[in-house]
């Protein structure tokens, strides 16, 4: 029986293959840099920011905390996981990582909160909640970020009904610039509390979260693949008829996934997976092998796909949203009007595949309940996200220019991890709570103690 890899191989040596050497990589770009340098630099998850700081503190407790933020020269910024991809780290001062703020405090089994250290990492979050009979209400398709940086940025998930991770804390603890331990919910401190939900790292040190969660739950998850023009049809309706769903382009091939989960008591099982990593060099191959030729290059990819057999399992949420990442890329993402969203997907499509025949990293559609966050992209709107991704070690900016016009035409606010060149100016138009927002920095941090030169540059400080 032939094999998906036995037929991929016969595939590629049919059509025969040309290697694809990208014009300018990033580690050409930075390798003159980074080779004049004495200091220790600090790089994010992509290699894509990279800065040299002087000092690289993470502080064992909230008065250690304290002391660093008061006594530290220059600027201070916070770090998490480092998978963002926006300049919101790089500094020249001095990096704190609460990496050692860490777990879960306290649990309130009646009303389904918890009170959690924000240096924990959300893949970190599920087992101790889990033991005290809660989960979160959703979480995003990667948990290596900490929970303080998740929420600083806005991070989400996938379901029409359901909010970003900000939309779900119920209470706060911020450490700001003079040292001082400021407790914010809706009615204590709540000017803080809204701009501190969405905050970019730029009031202060989130230290502890209170979070509203729901009783532990199993999820159903069915990852199907099917022609692109099938699942653009029904998208909208499988959207609102699944607690989660989204779904998956692969360029230059016709043909995506549609993802689907939905809360289950069936006993936990799983199919045969598609390893992800996997798949994604898959792809990397065929563009290298078959880049000379789109048509071919469909009509191999389609033919391989065609063999992947729909997947199912069913596993504890905590389990079932994350896959792991291995391969690098970088990213960039904008939040669109959903009514927006299919025409500015189909634009998107077509602007890559006419102009960008080396891309081969998958288009990845979610969609996102509005709130009443200041900064929240997705503030008093419902939501369809779009990501595009290239290889972390090629040129991503001439691609992102051109898909980054089709968002910004249809209203697109860009996520605040992802790379993006929107301006201070710009982002004022979509947040009628911008000022306001400057207004808590401003009173917070008068010295600027907690901004780089991109968050000066966007909030015109």
């Amino acid at each position: 029986m032939i094999t998906r890899r036995n037929l991929l191989s016969s595939l590629i040596a049919t059509a025969g293959a040309t290697a694809f050497a990208p014009s300018m990589t990033l580690a050409a770009l930075q390798a003159g840099q980074a080779s004049t340098q004495k200091k220790i630099p600090w790089k994010n998850w992509s290699g894509s920011q990279i800065c040299y700081p002087d000092a690289r503190k993470a502080p064992a407790n909230i008065d250690e905390l304290r002391e660093l933020i008061v006594s530290a020269p220059g600027h201070i910024r916070p770090v998490g996981s480092g998978h963002s991809f926006t300049a919101l780290v790089p500094t020249d001062d001095t990096i704190v990582s609460i990496s050692r703020l860490s777990g879960m405090v306290s649990h309130d089994s009646v009303n389904h909160t918890s009170l959690i250290q924000a240096g924990t990492r959300l893949g970190d979050i599920g087992g101790p909640l889990a033991q005290a009979g809660q989960a979160l209400i959703n979480m995003p398709d990667i948990d290596e970020q900490t929970l303080a940086g998740a929420l600083g940025t806005a991070t989400h998930g996938t379901g029409a009904g359901i909010g970003c991770l900000p939309s779900f804390v119920e209470g706060l603890q911020l450490v700001t610039a003079n040292g001082e331990v400021i407790e914010c919910d809706r009615n204590h401190n709540p000017e803080i509390f809204n701009a501190a939900r969405v905050n970019l790292g730029a009031l202060g040190v989130i230290t502890q979260v209170r979070m509203q969660n729901q009783p532990s739950y199993r999820l159903k998850r069915q990852l199907s693949c099917k022609p692109i023009e099938e699942i653009l049809e029904n998208a909208d309706t499988l959207a609102n008829e699944n607690r989660n769903f989204e779904f998956y382009y692969i360029p230059f091939s016709g043909m995506g996934f549609q993802d689907t989960q939905n809360i289950t008591t069936e006993a936990e099982s799983s199919t045969d997976k598609t390893d992800q990593n996997d798949g994604v060099e898959t792809l990397k191959t065929l563009r290298n092998a078959l880049s000379w030729s789109s048509t071919i290059r469909e009509l191999s990819i389609g033919t391989y796909m065609k063999t992947i057999e729909d997947e199912v399992t069913i596993a504890n949420s905590w389990q079932n949203y994350a896959t792991e990442r291995n391969v690098r890329f970088n990213e960039m993402e904008y939040h669109l009007p959903r009514e927006n969203g299919l025409q500015a997907f189909r634009e998107v499509r077509e602007v890559v595949e006419r102009d960008f025949p080396e891309v081969f990293f998958p288009f990845e559609v979610r969609f996102v309940k509005s709130d009443d966050i200041w900064l929240s992209p997705f503030f008093e709107r419902e939501t369809m996200s779009i990501a595009v991704h290239r290889y972390f070690d090629e040129d991503y900016k001439p691609m992102f220019k051109a898909v980054e016009k089709i968002f910004k035409k249809h209203g697109g606010r860009p996520h605040w991890g992802k790379i993006n060149t929107m301006t201070g100016q710009e982002l004022a138009g979509h947040y009628k709570h911008w000022d306001d927002f400057k207004e808590v920095r401003q009173t917070l941090d008068p010295q600027g103690k907690f901004l780089n030169p991109y968050l000066k540059s966007i909030f015109a400080v």
